[in-house]
């Protein structure tokens, strides 16, 4: 059977989201397609990094933009492609804001306090922490901590992302910088650093 007979028979949909601001689809894609794949192919958006392809290193996380406007940071080397139909996300290349040329111009919260700590060595595992780290302050807007309770929060909140190159300790000294310098994150936010 040749290439083109075996891609004829491969079952397709059609499936449609909203990524980075824009509406996509719909576009036919292979049913099964992980949205990692998906997201390479076919939208050539590949800041977001293929790891360990089975949900465990979170290298592969963007976040969702659920309906209610609230944001949750999901994996896409798992997930597939038709599950994220209809849905909202935001990859990596979406989070800083941009001319119409494309250049970059402004960077997130997020985005500046990790460039400020250099918090990350190889930088491959970046992504997925900036898509957790955006999420996390999403919830602490809509559900603040203590005080002396923000450092577990964090921990809590990007403990299942794997670096390498163990540059954990400053990911977690930008997030919290960034959620003592946001109002309403943190209650009783008297600096502590």
């Amino acid at each position: 059977m040749s290439k083109e007979a075996i891609i004829a028979r491969i079952e397709k949909k059609p499936l449609s989201m909203t990524i980075n601001g824009k509406k996509i689809g719909p576009i036919d894609v292979p049913v099964g397609m992980p949205m990692i794949d998906f997201l390479h192919h076919y939208l050539n958006l590949t800041g977001t990094h293929f790891g360990c392809g089975e949900g465990v290193c979170h290298a592969c996380t963007v976040v969702e933009v659920k309906s209610d406007g609230s944001m949750v940071d999901t994996r896409t080397c798992i997930a597939n492609a038709h599950s994220f139909d209809g849905k909202t996300i935001i990859t990596i290349e979406g989070q800083a804001k941009t001319d119409e040329a494309g250049n970059v111009t402004e960077l997130t919260p997020i985005q500046t306090a990790f460039i400020e700590k250099f918090s990350f060595q190889c930088g491959y595992c970046t992504a997925g922490f900036v898509a957790a780290a955006t999420a996390f302050i999403d919830r602490l807007k809509r559900e603040p901590v203590k005080r002396a309770d923000l450092e577990t929060a964090i921990e809590e909140a990007l403990n299942d992302h794997i670096c390498r190159c163990t540059g954990y300790v400053r990911y977690y000294e930008a997030v919290r910088d960034v959620a003592l310098a946001t109002p309403g994150c943190v209650i009783g936010q008297e600096d502590k650093r």
